[in-house]
């Protein structure tokens, strides 16, 4: 059995190790050089012991207990609510700062929300937790910042095309079987999701509040605005799953205070950081999830002029939500801390 001392640098764990972002942020930790002196990977009964690799090395998939945090400095969690509610404090406690990719904590007035394309001046603000956006808001904030800056924004109206991976590996195992069985002319069975999801799509199936809305659209609502820090911000969302293995796209209509030329913002989102302008006109080749998964930007084209607003604008992305939707996003605000001072390397383990 392999050791998980490293070299100098900050103690990390990894809690929800072997989901899907688990793994994602242990491969982002690797290949973006965080200084990691020790790496510990945290799970459930049921994944522990298993084996995953870091730097050449397996190392050893531990059950999360209480004294799983003593002596580290940095947790990055994706384990869902109810696992972050009962392990965050306790790691707070031990010494450590707690990322979290969960929903638990993204509303707490005293725990910042991050993209660190938007806001990272919030960093400095947190108390031990900081929380990490839902998986569409952050693609939809790295590409609306953007232009948010040059002219405020009245109104977002968004339509999502959710991948399987937002369920999780298993739902993307779940649309293959699916996919296999139709073209065999069985009958798909759905486990994951409510219905089946190869070659169909249907509304986002989290719970519905008393307005008609999903769980996961008011996320967008919520998040976009606390992220932005405009409680007022006027913003409307469909979200849609889609048989799409991985990454989601996003339709974005934005209305601004005032006309915002087409050029103007496609020079912006151009130069702007974690987005790559994705648009060919005369191929009608725009940004698609099969070229944007395994991405770190948020592919973001057809730009065009809301032709039924004169301050209106539409544009199209897609982004990996495993990556930047997720584990990347928690990463970079890791790699934030660190720049501004705000969590401290220990010494060398040897």
């Amino acid at each position: 059995m392999e050791d998980n001392n490293l070299t100098a640098g900050f103690r990390v764990a990894i809690l929800g190790a072997t989901g899907a972002v688990g793994t994602e942020l242990i491969e982002l930790l690797e290949t973006r050089n965080f200084p990691v002196s020790q790496l510990k990977l945290l799970a459930s009964p049921r994944s522990a012991g298993s084996y995953l690799p870091f730097k050449g090395k397996q190392l050893q998939v531990e059950v999360v207990d209480d004294h799983s945090f003593e002596d580290v400095d940095l947790v990055l969690a994706s384990a869902g609510g109810s696992t972050s509610k009962v392990w965050a404090e306790k790691a707070v406690a031990s010494g450590a700062v707690f990322i979290d990719n969960s929903s638990a904590f993204r509303l707490d007035p005293q725990i910042p929300l991050i993209v660190p394309e938007v806001n990272p001046q919030a960093a400095a603000q947190h108390r031990g937790i900081i929380a990490n956006p839902n998986c569409t808001t952050i693609l939809m904030a790295v590409a609306v910042w953007p232009l948010y800056q040059l002219q405020p924004i009245k109104r977002i109206v968004v339509a999502t095309y959710q991948s399987a991976s937002g369920a999780g590996a298993r739902a993307m195992e779940e649309v293959k079987t699916q996919s296999q069985d139709i073209l065999n002319g069985k009958s798909p069975t759905p486990e994951i999701f409510p219905y089946p999801l190869a070659f169909n799509l249907f509304p986002h199936n989290s719970p519905l509040n008393d307005q008609g809305y999903c769980e996961e659209e008011m996320k967008m609502v919520n998040e976009t605005r606390k992220i932005f820090g405009v409680t007022e911000l006027r913003v409307s969302a469909t979200c849609v799953r889609v048989p799409v293995l991985r990454a989601h796209s996003e339709a974005i209509n934005l209305e601004f205070v005032e006309p915002l030329p087409v050029a103007t913002a496609r020079e912006a989102l151009a130069k702007a950081n974690g987005v790559k302008l994705v648009e060919d006109w005369q191929a009608n080749y725009f940004p698609m999830p099969v070229e944007a998964t395994g991405r770190d930007e948020v592919l973001v084209g057809r730009i065009r002029q809301d032709i039924s607003h004169p301050c209106g604008l539409e544009l199209w992305l897609s982004g990996d939500q495993i990556r930047k939707g997720a584990a990347l996003n928690a990463v970079q605000i890791a790699e934030l801390l660190v720049k501004q001072n705000l969590l401290q390397p220990t010494a060398a383990v040897s």
